[in-house]
């Protein structure tokens, strides 16, 4: 099922209001800002907690979701494993599909049946074209409609899709479906028509971003006074392997780290 926000940041609240309470997170170490501010403020009243976690990491998740399963949810309530990749702003790349396995492998093994664990990526700069999570075993996909999807800078919209393929995604759709009613966060008609128009051509923007990302990234490399690229596509780039796996045209963001002695 796809659910259509009044921002990506209603998308976000949203879905973790969907999950029955107590709801712990596991997010990743580099995150869009806007995602533990809301933790931090409005959500953090409500005693949802978070922790960090290097998401790149599969060995430092499993350790942190097997905390969960085994002895902090006696009780019951949700454990959300919160990715986002590319992630903003260093576009470190998560396996998508490896941590996917390690929370699924933990929840069979688990002798707590009151544990749900849920997997959500943030894929907003990866749009369809690029990665598709729920082929690689995500409960859950949430796009900022902002951003690439609208494309046109005229958009105000959160996506969430949720995963037919396995029970937790099923189970997210009917939470989500309660949550949207309950709350209202709906997005309107002209932003969903606006989306639907940037999607046509989302294909075709994505692949020449993807070129130009690609060209600028190795021009800058090569310049003495860039010390640093953060750029999936680069063969310097620590995830460049997983991103050859998930990713189709590697990715349209970069971010540099630029050496100024007159700074």
């Amino acid at each position: 099922s796809c659910f259509a926000f009044s921002s990506g940041m209603a998308a976000v609240a949203s879905l973790i209001l969907a999950h029955k309470s107590p709801v712990k997170m596991l997010i990743p170490s580099d995150i869009y800002h806007g995602i533990p501010t809301q933790l931090h403020s409005a959500l953090n009243d409500h005693g949802i907690v978070h922790e960090t976690v290097d998401m790149t990491n599969c060995d430092e998740v499993r350790q942190r979701v097997r905390n969960h399963t085994e002895r902090e949810n006696e009780s019951g309530g949700s454990l959300i494993v919160w990715i986002e990749t590319p992630s903003n702003p260093l576009c470190q790349v998560t396996d998508i599909r490896g941590v996917c396995d390690v929370v699924r492998e933990l929840q069979a093994s688990s002798t707590n049946t009151n544990a749900r664990v849920t997997t959500v990526v943030d894929s907003t700069w990866a749009p369809p074209c690029i990665t598709q999570p729920l082929l690689l075993g995500a409960d859950a996909v949430l796009h900022s409609g902002t951003k690439y999807l609208g494309g046109h800078s005229d958009v105000l919209l959160g996506i969430v899709s949720s995963s037919p393929f396995n029970s937790n995604g099923k189970w997210l759709s009917h939470r989500l479906a309660s949550v949207q009613k309950s709350v209202g966060a709906v997005a309107s008609p002209l932003e969903c028509w606006l989306t639907m128009r940037g999607l046509r051509t989302l294909h075709l923007r994505v692949e020449r971003q993807c070129q130009t990302a690609m060209q600028l990234a190795n021009f800058l490399e090569e310049n003495g006074s860039v010390l640093k690229v953060h750029y999936p596509g680069l063969k310097s780039h620590p995830q460049h392997e997983v991103a050859t796996r998930q990713m189709v045209g590697k990715n349209t963001r970069r971010t540099d780290t630029i050496h100024n002695d007159s700074m």
